[in-house]
């Protein structure tokens, strides 16, 4: 049964995040569930939503300054938003996502997992204020060059732009400098997170956002 996989909590769960470990088993049981009878998680995926979704995005949450403002765009079923929300109670996290049916299922797992910390924003990325987030975070969106034309601008200045990847993030971003330059990013990173802790490390480009991103006079400043 899909509920009964996704209540089998892996061990390293509770090593890494003890006081978040019921909730995230709480909505690794939602996924599993109404999530694919939603369509929003594949049916293949349940036997591995902890290591190739709830773990893969947790780690994540090493990047993120303390009390961090934080905008998942087009965070679909939820990840990695509701599990840096869950993991990390420090965060204010905007789920961000158009699609009407997804934020139906997002608004009703906030609600169940008493996530007072997460806001879900019907919207897209175009559509919200610039230079609101401390950081803005992803999951396999779009590519690298048209993800930082959504995301960058909506970094204060000295932001952090998160970016998870897969085998491609080095060559997506070699063709994206010259892109991450023109909107005035600062800096950027390749890393490697949950390598020795997890059977696959995530991978995940960061990049730092300066003036030339905001698009706006009134910006929050990163913490």
């Amino acid at each position: 049964m899909t509920g009964d996989v996704s209540r089998e909590t892996p061990p390293l769960v509770e090593e890494l995040y003890p006081r978040a470990a019921g909730r995230l088993a709480a909505y690794a049981d939602l996924l599993a569930t109404e999530g694919t009878l939603r369509g929003l998680i594949g049916p293949r995926e349940v036997p591995r939503l902890w290591e190739r979704h709830l773990l893969n995005c947790a780690v994540l949450e090493r990047l993120i300054p303390e009390g961090s403002t934080v905008a998942d765009i087009g965070t679909g079923a939820g990840l990695p938003g509701i599990v840096l929300a869950l993991v990390r109670p420090d965060l204010r996290v905007s789920l961000v996502e158009p699609l009407l049916r997804r934020t139906t299922f997002l608004e009703e797992a906030v609600e169940k997992l008493d996530l007072t910390n997460a806001e879900v924003v019907r919207a897209r990325a175009e559509d919200l204020a610039p230079a609101e987030y401390d950081v803005v975070a992803s999951r396999a969106v779009a590519p690298l060059e048209k993800l930082a034309g959504w995301c960058l601008p909506l970094c204060a200045e000295g932001g952090l732009m998160l970016a998870m990847k897969g085998s491609s993030a080095e060559e997506e971003l070699a063709g994206a400098e010259r892109r991450l330059t023109a909107l005035g990013a600062e800096e950027w990173h390749i890393h490697q997170l949950g390598d020795g802790e997890l059977a696959q490390p995530t991978t995940v480009v960061s990049i730092v956002a300066g003036r030339a991103a905001r698009g706006s006079k009134h910006t929050r400043r990163g913490r």
